[in-house]
């Protein structure tokens, strides 16, 4: 079964990136797999801190899964996938794809502000790295009836 990998975190246009994942493998047979990073400068504390503020960082990661699992369980007919790594964004996808086989498409939404797309996007855009699958870029301002006719 072919998977489309999403990156969950704060960001707006992360939402269009999931529905666009989830309407994408709900018409073709697929899977999807949500990938949440947590970054390993937010855990340099002392060791006994450090671990409470891991588990608390997967707590939120997962509560914010949810959300997005219910709606693709309820409206896609979908059961995603939470893989939580931590480290930095970019060789954490990388390494995600390599160890699953099973992943077709890295889903990225692209935010709208003045800021540009986002790091994922420009890190990938300027050829940083060659990914072994091809990557779907989300506007982050696409409206939902668009990502319907076009998933």
């Amino acid at each position: 079964m072919r998977k489309f990998l999403v990156v969950l975190d704060d960001s707006r246009e992360c939402l269009n990136a999931m529905r666009f994942a989830a309407m994408r493998a709900a018409h073709t047979g697929g899977g999807v797999t949500i990938l949440s990073i947590i970054p390993p400068d937010e855990f340099n504390h002392w060791i006994g801190v450090g671990e409470v503020m891991r588990e608390e960082a997967r707590e939120r990661i997962e509560v914010h899964f949810e959300v997005f699992a219910k709606w693709m369980r309820d409206r896609q007919q979908i059961e995603p996938e939470l893989v939580i790594r931590e480290g930095e964004a970019l060789p954490e996808i990388m390494a995600q794809i390599e160890e699953d086989t099973e992943i077709g498409v890295l889903v990225l939404g692209a935010g709208t502000d003045r800021k540009g797309p986002g790091p994922l996007v420009s890190q990938l855009s300027r050829g940083s790295t060659s990914l072994p699958v091809p990557v779907t870029i989300v506007p982050g301002d696409i409206s939902k009836e668009k990502l319907e006719a076009i998933t």
